[in-house]
Order: C-alpha cells, then sequence, then structure tokens
C-alpha cells in the first residue's frame, strides 16, 4: 500500500484548500482511507474518514467546514477545507483504516503535506 498526500500550502484565516490523496495498491471501494493531521507539539489525530461504501465521517472541529470525497476511478481520496483557522495548522496525512472507518488503527502512514493557516 502507498498513500501520498498533496495540495498543502499555506492560506489565510477563513481561505480554503483542497488536498489530494493518492492510493496504491487498494482500491477505495474495500478500503477506509483517514485524514490526519499532527500540530506542532501535538501527536497525530483523526479529522474525517470515508468508508468503503462511501459512508463520511467527521469530527467535532472540523465537522461543517471540511469535506471528504474519492473519485474511485482515479482512487484519489480528497479533503476540501474551508474556513480555515490557524488551529487547523498541521501536517496532515492519509491512512487506510480497513474496510469501514475505525476497524482498525492505521498501519501505514506515508508522507504528509504541510497546511499553514496564517491569522
Amino acid at each position: 500500500v502507498q498513500l501520498q498526500a498533496s495540495g498543502g500550502g499555506l492560506v489565510q484565516f477563513g481561505g480554503s484548500l483542497r488536498l489530494s490523496c493518492t492510493v496504491s495498491g487498494v482500491t477505495l471501494d474495500s478500503t477506509a482511507i483517514g485524514w490526519y493531521r499532527m500540530a506542532p507539539g501535538t501527536e497525530r489525530d483523526g479529522s474525517s474518514c470515508i468508508s468503503s461504501d462511501g459512508s463520511t465521517y467527521y469530527r467535532d472541529f472540523v465537522k461543517g467546514r471540511f469535506t471528504i470525497s474519492r473519485d474511485s476511478a482515479k482512487n484519489t481520496v480528497y479533503l476540501q477545507m474551508n474556513s480555515l483557522k490557524p488551529e487547523d495548522t498541521a501536517v496532515y496525512y492519509c491512512a487506510p483504516e480497513g474496510t469501514n472507518c475505525g476497524d482498525r488503527p492505521p498501519d501505514y502512514w506515508g508522507q504528509g503535506t504541510l497546511v499553514t493557516v496564517s491569522s
């Protein structure tokens, strides 16, 4: 399994970014993919997930602002992030979670992408 996150960058408070997670070695129709983030001085924490059946899940701190989606033909998962806040600043990673979100902790971490939100 290989996952590559991309699309990060510097954005102002209230701005938007769309992250992409390119997946190889598994198909999105059989694998749940979660987006995680790790802010400076903190542990990696999950923010959202899309299950193999397309069901989506969000943590409260991103609900209403972030949208996770996928393109099965491209084997790519997206994270649309709107109304960004400085506290969203982190390195973002995508990772497999089994068939359904929460089935198991990720056992593989690809390269993340840095998101910086200025105030």
